[in-house]
């Protein structure tokens, strides 16, 4: 951030907006004020911890005497968990903005437990899937009333856990039947989350999306190639199209949201996920056979496009998981490919030789490509 105001201060500095001098006084203020936010950061950590410990301890609570309360009790009680904490976000927002932050996400996410209490209280029996449409819209509001990063973190997890939820409940499907679906469309939703932060584009919100996505994308691969290695009932392609659809236009769509033309990155990333379908084994217990060779080279394209995607954009995360995706894959084609061909001792001494020798070579790597991205970024 340093290095745009930098550039942006050149640039009217030359158009003649600003002259030298005021310039350097601008500079100076935004140095000593960013300098002053990087020495927060033991605050902005105990607040942090402090809200999860804050949410935990209300729920423990609320479940520990549930049963001793009557129900009027229990719908007070719910009441003031949702009401009280937006209030104490409102009062403190103007003198301690960040602890403002804080009261509001622990508000948003008592009201997704206030929703489900008073489900129960009143002994609704409906679709529970309506509950976490509730509750994000509520995040949703919250977002366009506050412009806080939390409430725009809470709804990139509820709107997915509500489509996967209602895919699974309206539908029926099994896990055998639908697991290459949800969790191919959550991999390229990731990967969109990831993504979200631009070199042009910064905001605390799409931070947030970076986190959520630099989590979730390597476990979603994992488990996108895993389900494929079972057998699959057979299902009319009629009933997936519109699931199918959905699962890739909806990530793809968000990207053009928050990518505006480069998107088509992003489009070049749900070519490699929808590829997974013809390179992953489709037979259980195939792994240690050489015919899985060509799914092992198409993880290593994965990885190596996105340690591309993250030198085009100057995005040192990108480089880092693309390092270790490409780490990963390398360690399961040794497991499931070559260990077994090899000796006891030939082969502990190659996984000792890959784990040493290889290792040093893709931090070595890995650093000289993130120094110079921020060498091309500066």
């Amino acid at each position: 951030m340093a290095d745009a105001m930098q550039k942006n201060l050149d640039r009217w500095v030359a158009a003649g907006i600003l002259d030298q001098t005021t310039a350097g006084h601008i500079g100076a203020f935004e140095q000593s004020r960013g300098s002053e936010e990087r020495l927060r950061w033991p605050v902005l950590l105990a607040l942090a911890l402090g809200g999860f410990l804050l949410c935990a301890g209300i729920l423990l609570f609320i479940a520990a005497h549930w049963e001793e309360l009557t129900p009027g009790s229990r719908f007070s009680l719910v009441l003031l968990m949702v009401a009280a904490f937006p209030v104490g976000g409102a009062l403190a927002s103007e003198k301690f903005p960040a602890l403002s932050t804080t009261f509001h996400a622990v508000g948003t996410v008592c009201l997704g437990a206030g929703i489900f209490l008073a489900a129960q209280i009143f002994n609704l029996e409906a679709n529970w899937t309506n509950g976490i449409l509730l509750w994000a819209f509520g995040a949703l509001m919250g977002w366009l009333l506050l412009r806080r990063w939390p409430h725009a973190a809470l709804l990139a997890l509820l709107v997915p856990t509500w489509l996967v939820g209602r895919w699974f409940y309206v539908s029926e499907q099994n896990w055998e039947r639908s697991g290459n679906l949800i969790w191919e469309g959550l991999l390229l939703l990731s990967l969109t989350y990831l993504s979200a932060r631009t070199a042009e584009r910064e905001s605390p919100e799409r931070q947030a999306l970076v986190f959520l996505g630099g989590i979730a994308v390597l476990p979603s691969a994992i488990i996108a190639v895993l389900t494929r290695g079972y057998p699959q009932t057979t299902v009319p392609a009629s009933s997936l199209l519109l699931p199918w659809l959905l699962a890739i236009g909806a990530p793809l769509g968000l990207a053009v949201l928050l990518r505006g033309r480069a998107a088509w990155m992003n489009a070049l990333s749900a070519v490699w996920v929808l590829g997974l379908a013809l390179v992953a084994p489709h037979r259980s217990f195939l792994w240690n056979s050489w015919e899985v060779m060509g799914f092992y080279v198409w993880a290593a394209v994965g990885a190596v496009g996105l340690i591309a995607w993250g030198i085009a954009e100057r995005r040192r995360e990108r480089i880092n998981l693309g390092v270790a995706a490409f780490a990963m894959t390398v360690l399961f084609f040794y497991f499931s490919s070559v260990m077994d061909k090899l000796g006891r001792a030939e082969s502990l001494v190659g996984i000792g030789v890959l784990l040493i020798f290889g290792g040093w070579g893709l931090e070595r790597l890995r650093r000289l490509l993130v120094a110079r991205v921020q060498e091309t970024a500066s």
